[in-house]
């Protein structure tokens, strides 16, 4: 093989070799709008969800507030983890509408880094906040505890708003947007947990759910 050739091969082999940079875009690994169901979802109490329309969007919500799950240690009731999907680096994305106005802790959640049922991180969207609303939680085999010291408000009403969450695993940062895409709401940095199962939920509130979006990294093929 003549010189160059061998150069520009070996040039060729190594970029390829080269592991994905932190700042390139995760890649899409799931995306759901429910009008084929919600078979690909494991909710805690499949009896709290329905499946319905609001206007264009097909819907999965939450159809009570009181649930039959009761978790071990005090935590949200309605859970609801994407099946068959583990993963390190994590962006969720999706829309939301609260269908209750349940006053200061109206909310909807988002797990990630999901272990089990007692070790898992998520973030509580509780209208005002307080240490046990309107912050980023980590469950670790105790009762939820706050990452965060959030003190804005998250603008509840009856209209469809954006959730973003992110979570980077290297540098350990948590950060969540609500409608303002470029700004966190609140964020913070842990790295108790690595790696684990993704989903959308509430502490004890209702609300429905649609255009959920997962990049990320698989937790298998990272080192």
């Amino acid at each position: 093989m003549p010189a160059r050739s061998l150069l520009v091969s070996l040039l060729l082999a190594a970029a390829v070799a080269q592991p994905a940079r932190a700042d390139e875009p995760l890649p899409l690994v799931f995306e759901e709008t429910f009008a084929e169901g919600a078979d690909r979802w494991e909710p805690t109490d499949a009896a709290a969800w329905t499946l319905g329309k609001d206007g264009e969007r097909s819907v999965w919500g939450l159809n009570k507030r009181t649930s039959n799950y009761q978790p071990k240690v005090r935590s949200p009731h309605n859970v609801a983890l994407v099946k068959d999907l583990e993963l390190s680096d994590t962006v969720i994305t999706f829309q939301v509408k609260s269908t209750r106005d349940t006053g200061g802790h109206r909310d909807c959640c988002v797990f990630f880094n999901w272990r089990d049922p007692e070790h898992f991180y998520y973030v509580h969207l509780g209208a005002k906040p307080d240490p046990a609303s309107g912050q980023i939680m980590i469950v670790d085999g105790v009762p939820r505890r706050p990452l965060t010291k959030n003190t804005k408000p998250v603008p509840w009403d009856d209209q469809w708003h954006t959730v973003k969450l992110v979570r980077d695993v290297a540098s350990g940062r948590i950060a969540v947007y609500f409608d303002d895409l470029e700004t966190p709401l609140m964020e913070t940095t842990d790295k108790t947990f690595t790696a684990g199962r993704v989903g959308i939920g509430s502490f004890d509130d209702m609300n429905d759910f649609t255009a959920v979006k997962v990049a990320g990294r698989k937790a298998e093929a990272t080192p």
